[in-house]
């Protein structure tokens, strides 16, 4: 394999000399450096970018951790890694199946110097043991978290939710049943609290969140129309956790014979292009514009050149779900 001492005994100088060529650190004469750049095209060598990554404190590449491969993770890891790339960075992405150990492999890359900064989608590990690597690198999260060194993109869920419920009210709609994800998480406890406001303001019964509970996937979705469908009494509306969940029981629904939303009402959440194409009533949330503000936090905490992130809000886009 190729090395500097080579490079150096073509081009008829010392090792130091082509190590600040390459690097682009130090002086060299216009001469000598086109003498060093020769006897590198001659040679063919590639540079290790690892160790030049040790050596500089900088590798310009960013780690994405995530548990897995959704359509609104992809939506994430799309966005963040344009805005990345649009600034010299490179994007790897670190897929955990949910697996701490993972996710601890994952942040010791950091530690190690093979990444300048972490994008933790959805983690695995307590926020504890995550922040003890906010030492090596800045970490942003999508998730919600109350910490001095992590940042994150979250926005709280409840306006935007309330909006949804709001949007199902106006249009006639009095038993809604809410399709929740993990009860445990703070961004369900924030929709529970704009159902439980929603049913107050307007005199509702609410029906308990432990009822509906970790309805996560389109199948998930799929399998509520199936119990619609048994339903002697049918509900005026759903509210679910995601635009997945919601295109599973639009889907499903439409095949067992229903109208929508002459038989009942659907919002999605994500605005993601499956709601497009199956026309769902969804809020949207700007998750394009949530990577590219993850990008921006963790540049600003490794450059000098100050990116300034968005300011977010909920939209409501009514298509034909609901009345």
């Amino acid at each position: 394999m190729t090395n500097m001492k080579d490079i150096a005994k073509i081009a008829g100088v010392s090792s130091a000399t082509v190590s600040r060529v390459i690097n682009n650190n130090g002086y060299v004469s216009h001469i000598t450096r086109q003498k060093v750049e020769s006897a590198v095209e001659k040679l063919d060598y590639v540079p290790n970018s690892q160790a030049i990554s040790l050596k500089k404190g900088a590798t310009k590449t960013i780690g994405i951790i995530a548990p897995n491969i959704t359509e609104t993770i992809t939506v994430l890891v799309k966005n963040f890694t344009l805005a990345a790339q649009k600034k010299g960075y490179t994007v790897i992405l670190y897929l955990t199946e949910n697996d701490p150990k993972k996710e601890l492999s994952a942040l010791e890359l950091m530690r190690s110097k093979q990444l300048d900064g972490i994008f933790l989608i959805i983690r695995s590990n307590d926020w504890s043991t995550i922040e003890s690597y906010t030492k090596y690198g800045p970490i942003v999260t999508w998730q919600r978290v109350k910490s001095s060194c992590i940042s994150s993109v979250f926005i709280d869920q409840y306006d935007g939710y309330l909006l949804g419920l709001e949007h199902l009210y106006a249009t006639g709609c009095r038993t809604i049943i809410n399709l929740y994800s993990d009860i445990r998480r703070l961004n369900t406890k924030s929709r529970i609290k704009a159902y439980e406001y929603f049913c107050e303001k307007y005199d509702l019964t609410p029906h308990s969140p432990e009822r509906f509970n970790n309805i996560n996937s389109i199948q998930d979705g799929e399998r509520i129309a199936h119990w619609l469908d048994e339903q002697k009494i049918k509900p005026d509306a759903f509210m679910t956790s995601s635009d997945a969940v919601a295109a599973g029981l639009v889907s499903q629904a439409k095949r067992l014979g229903y109208s929508l939303p002459e038989d009942f009402s659907v919002i999605g959440f994500d605005n993601i292009e499956i709601s497009h194409l199956l026309d769902i009533t969804t809020i949207d949330y700007s998750i394009h514009k949530q990577a590219e503000n993850a990008f921006k936090i963790i540049n600003n905490d490794l450059t000098l050149q100050k990116l300034t992130p968005e300011e977010l809000a909920f939209t409501l886009i009514v298509r034909k779900t609901t009345k």
